[in-house]
C-alpha cells in the first residue's frame, strides 16, 4: 500500500509550490476526464522503484480569527492519517508563533518527520536554518521550491526515511485465487452497513456519523462458491473547520483501496444525490483502470419521481461512464445487494477476458472500411492490424501509419466499438497506437554490373545533350 506524506505548515510558506515541485507537476489532478471537476487533491512522488502519495494540507488556515485551535486540529489530522510529516517553514519571515504551535504538537507524536525551510533562494543557507533549530525537530533542510534548489537531495532523504520502516512502504498482498472488491464512497453513505448486510452480521462498526471506520478493513467470504475479499475504505472523522482536509484524506484512502482491488463499487447517497466528490471518486477508478460498478444507496427513502430525477442527474453528470452498471440499493433493508455484487464480479471477469488477434484485426479492418479515420492535411491515416496486448484493463494495440495524429474522437469511437462488439462492459479499455515500420526503409537495392554500366551511359548522354 502506498505510504502517505503530508505537507504541514502555516499559510504562505509555499506549500503548494513545494508540493508541485516534489510531485513534478504544475497541478496534481484526481482525474482529467470530460465531465469531471479539476481539483488539485493529491500527487504521486516517486524515487527509483519507490512511490508515495503526497498531500497538500494547504488552504485551510486564514489570516483572521483565532488560529491556534484550527492549526492544532489540522496538525492532529495530518499526524493521524500520514506515514511521514514534512513540516514547512518560511526562511524570509523567520520563526513565528504559529510555527512554534505546530511544532509543539509534532513533538508530542511518535511520527517520522522532516523540517523543511523554504524560500532560501538568495540567502545564506546556514543562517536561514539557524533559528529553526529552536523548534526541536532535528536539522532543518533548506530548499527553494520556486527554483528547485536542494529538492532532489530532500526526496532521497524522504524515501530513505520511508524505507527504514518497510512495512509502511510495501504493498499488501492478497491471495491470487481471491477476487478483491473495494467499496468506496463519501463519508456516511453506508459502506459498512452494505458489507454487514452482505455478510448477514455486524462485522464492521456502523454509526450514523461519518468516519466510524478507522482503518482499511479486508473481509473474506464466499459468494456462490466464489472466493471474495471486500475492502472497506477507511473513514475520516470530521472535525470542525477542516472539512477540506477531511475530503483530501478521504480521496487518498479510496486511492489505497482501489490500488488493492480487481473491481470497485462506488457507493452514492441517493438522498443527497450525485456530487462532485462522487464524480471525482469515479474518476479515480477510471484513472487507475479498474473495473467499476455504481450503487445508489438509500433508494428506499425515495419515491418514484425522486428516483427518476436522480436517474436523469446521474445520466447527465456521469455520462463519461455509460459503460457501467448503476443499481439502486438499500443497504439497511438488504435490497438489491446481490445485483451489485454480481455486477462487480462480472466486471472483474470481463477485465480479464482475452480476444483472438484474428477477430480484433477483422473488426478494425471493418471499422476502417465503413467509417475511415479523418485525413490529416490531405493524407489518409491507415490502420492496418491490431491485437490485444494485455488484461485488467483490456489493452488493444493498433498498428498503422500516422497513428499519433489520430483524433481523440475517433479513438473513442474505436474503444466504444471494441467494447460493444466484444462485450467489455464495466471496465475501462486502453488503446495503444503504434506506427508500423517499413521493413525496406533501411535497405538499398544493389545494382548489378550491367545496371551500373547502363546508368553511366545514361548519365553521359544527359551531359552531352546539355552541352
Amino acid at each position: 500500500m502506498l505510504p502517505i506524506i503530508a505537507v504541514v505548515g502555516r499559510p504562505n510558506v509555499g506549500k503548494s509550490t513545494f508540493f508541485n515541485r516534489l510531485t513534478g507537476t504544475k497541478d496534481a489532478l484526481v482525474a482529467d476526464f470530460s465531465g469531471l471537476t479539476r481539483d488539485r487533491i493529491y500527487g504521486h512522488m516517486s524515487h527509483q522503484s519507490l512511490e508515495a502519495i503526497m498531500i497538500d494540507t494547504g488552504g485551510l488556515v486564514h489570516d483572521h480569527g483565532d488560529l491556534s485551535a484550527v492549526i492544532q486540529e489540522q496538525t492532529k489530522l495530518a499526524i493521524e492519517e500520514s506515514n511521514l510529516i514534512l513540516f514547512l517553514v518560511d526562511a524570509r519571515q523567520g520563526l513565528l508563533s504559529n510555527d512554534q504551535e505546530i511544532a509543539r504538537q509534532l513533538r508530542k507524536e511518535n511520527k517520522p518527520m522532516i523540517l523543511v525551510v523554504n524560500k532560501t533562494e538568495g540567502t545564506n543557507r546556514e543562517e536561514s536554518a539557524a533559528e529553526f533549530f529552536a523548534l526541536g525537530l532535528g536539522e532543518p533542510n533548506c530548499v527553494s521550491a520556486l527554483r528547485g534548489d536542494y529538492c532532489d537531495p530532500l526526496k532521497e532523504q524522504i524515501f530513505e526515511l520511508l524505507q527504514s520502516n518497510i512495512d509502511e512502504v510495501r504493498r499488501v498482498e492478497l491471495p491470487e485465487s481471491t477476487t478483491s472488491i473495494a467499496l468506496i464512497g463519501r463519508p456516511n453513505v453506508g459502506k459498512s452497513t452494505f458489507i454487514n448486510s452482505l455478510l448477514k452480521e455486524d462485522r464492521l462498526l456502523t454509526q450514523n456519523k461519518p468516519g466510524t471506520t478507522r482503518d482499511t478493513i479486508h473481509v473474506d467470504f464466499k459468494y456462490h462458491s466464489r472466493e471474495l475479499t471486500l475492502i472497506d475504505t477507511a473513514g475520516i472523522r470530521r472535525r470542525k473547520n477542516i472539512h477540506q482536509t477531511v475530503e483530501k484524506f478521504s480521496i487518498v484512502k479510496a486511492l489505497q483501496a482501489i490500488e488493492l482491488s480487481d473491481s470497485v463499487i462506488v457507493l452514492i447517497d441517493g438522498v443527497e444525490g450525485i456530487t462532485d466528490q462522487d464524480a471525482s471518486l469515479i474518476g479515480l477508478v477510471l484513472q487507475n483502470e479498474r473495473a467499476l460498478t455504481i450503487a445508489v444507496n438509500k433508494s428506499d427513502a425515495l419515491d418514484e419521481d425522486q428516483l427518476e430525477a436522480l436517474k436523469r442527474a446521474i445520466d447527465r453528470k456521469l455520462r463519461f461512464v455509460n459503460f457501467v452498471d448503476v443499481n439502486n440499493v438499500s443497504a439497511r433493508e438488504n435490497e438489491n445487494l446481490d445485483a451489485v455484487l454480481s455486477s462487480a464480479i462480472s466486471a472483474a471477469d470481463v477485465a480479464l477476458k482475452s480476444v483472438p488477434t484474428k477477430e480484433v484485426s477483422k473488426l478494425i479492418e471493418h471499422l476502417v472500411l465503413t467509417n475511415p479515420p479523418p485525413s490529416i492535411q490531405g493524407r489518409r491515416i491507415k490502420l492496418k492490424y491490431a491485437h490485444q496486448g494485455g488484461n485488467q484493463p483490456p489493452i488493444f494495440i493498433i498498428y498503422g501509419n500516422q497513428t499519433d495524429k489520430l483524433r481523440k474522437s475517433y479513438q473513442r469511437f474505436l474503444a466504444n466499438q471494441l467494447r460493444k462488439h466484444f462485450g467489455f462492459w464495466g471496465t475501462p479499455i486502453r488503446l495503444e497506437f503504434r506506427n508500423s515500420s517499413n521493413p525496406y526503409s533501411e535497405k538499398k537495392n544493389k545494382l548489378s554490373t550491367r545496371q551500373r554500366r547502363k546508368r553511366k551511359r545514361i548519365i553521359r548522354l544527359r551531359k552531352k545533350r546539355k552541352s
